[in-house]
């Protein structure tokens, strides 16, 4: 049984996942799981698994998605699955080693996202710019124009009759008519 260390796994196969892109986060949270199942069976070699035990760790609701996402798993070589078909002993897990060397890396992959070891120094006081549209200008001047013609009308209303009404459903209205 090899030693495994805890922090250098999790980031190696993280690396892992991160260049991976069948992954979904179901993927992830199952693996995660069987890691935790790992480290409380002492990083050996071989353990068993309960299905249930690992869809509640790995918060699947679905033993069609457990069952998928773990012979994926498998099939991708992040661990080795061995179903038992067996509800008394479980099935049989292998996990592989993902750990980073002792050696900090400075860099695993070029990306567009650029790192440096520098710290990154940003001024208290600098301003946010903010640009305006053209367009939003004019529709913000529109709508004032219109709001100031709107509450003209409702002055012109209020002086003529306070009680009038809008819907026009007092007055002209024959109920013999048919909707």
């Amino acid at each position: 049984m090899k030693e495994i260390n805890y922090i250098k796994h999790l980031n190696g196969v993280f690396i892992q996942f991160s260049n991976d892109s069948r992954l979904n986060p179901t993927h992830i949270s199952l693996y995660v799981a069987l890691f935790q199942i790992w480290n409380t069976n002492y990083f050996k070699d071989e353990f068993f698994i309960n299905r249930e035990e690992v869809m509640t760790l790995s918060k699947i609701g679905s033993k069609s998605t457990y069952h998928k996402c773990i012979k994926e798993l498998s099939h991708w070589n992040y661990l080795l699955y061995s179903p038992s078909h067996n509800p008394f002993r479980g099935s049989r897990i292998k996990m592989f080693d993902f750990e980073t060397s002792d050696e900090q890396v400075l860099a695993w992959k070029k990306s567009n996202l650029e790192t440096s070891t520098e710290q990154a120094l940003v001024s208290n006081n600098k301003h946010i710019q903010i640009i305006k549209n053209s367009e939003n200008i004019n529709k913000h001047e529109i709508f004032e124009i219109l709001n100031a013609q709107n509450c003209k009308t409702k002055e012109k209303q209020s002086t003529t009759d306070p009680y009038q009404d809008n819907l026009k459903t007092s007055s002209n209205k024959n109920y013999d008519e048919p909707l």
